[in-house]
């Protein structure tokens, strides 16, 4: 049986990576440690998301440890928030908690030679829609010097779970009564767009 809150499609998924690309990459083995990296899918050919393209600092700990062991948990939120009784006319209605989140069991792959791309990439989803968006030739020589003290990796995924609890099960006037008062516009439009 699906869950009510399973994300209407994989475009949904898509949309809140792109939206929130800052993940927290977590790594296991001999003990978990965790760092927020801006992370970018990569699709198939069908437009499926098949891994993430990132990168770590060289000195960051979570290198060795994912060259030892290359498993990983990313993890991903959107919009959240608390949902008071106070927004709604029903008296026995409870408060709650609205988020989107997911969550993607990866294997880490080091690739120093895609330092480039991965950069590049970067920049131009975070740039892109400026009128005249920066890139990292602006840096000049000083980039080269940089980029030596990075690696670029692919996330390949395994297996993923997303949740997208907002409000997907409310009746539709308590539903209204909730994004009519709430102050939050990308939670409410969240909701709006899994209810539509």
């Amino acid at each position: 049986m699906s869950s009510p809150f399973a994300p209407r499609n994989e475009a949904a998924v898509l949309d809140l990576i792109r939206a929130y690309p800052l993940a927290w990459v977590v790594s296991g083995g001999a003990g978990f440690d965790a760092t927020p990296l801006p992370l970018l899918p990569e699709l198939d050919a069908d437009g499926k998301l098949v891994s993430f393209l990132g990168h770590f600092a060289v000195s960051n700990p979570q290198v060795e440890a994912f060259r030892a062991d290359p498993q990983a948990l990313l993890l991903f939120k959107g919009p959240d928030g608390y949902i008071s009784p106070r927004l709604v006319s029903n008296p026995t209605w409870g408060p709650t908690w609205n988020y989107a989140v997911a969550r993607f069991h990866v294997r880490i792959e080091f690739v120093a030679e895609d330092n480039d791309l991965a950069l590049d990439a970067l920049a131009a989803s975070l740039e892109g829609g400026h009128p005249d968006p920066w890139t990292t030739a602006r840096m000049g020589p000083r980039y080269t010097q940089l980029r030596q003290y990075i690696i670029a990796f692919h996330a390949h995924i395994d297996h993923s779970r997303t949740t997208f609890k907002l409000g997907q099960d409310e009746q539709p006037h308590t539903f209204e009564e909730i994004v009519g008062g709430l102050e939050d516009d990308a939670l409410r439009q969240w909701m709006r767009a899994q209810r539509d």
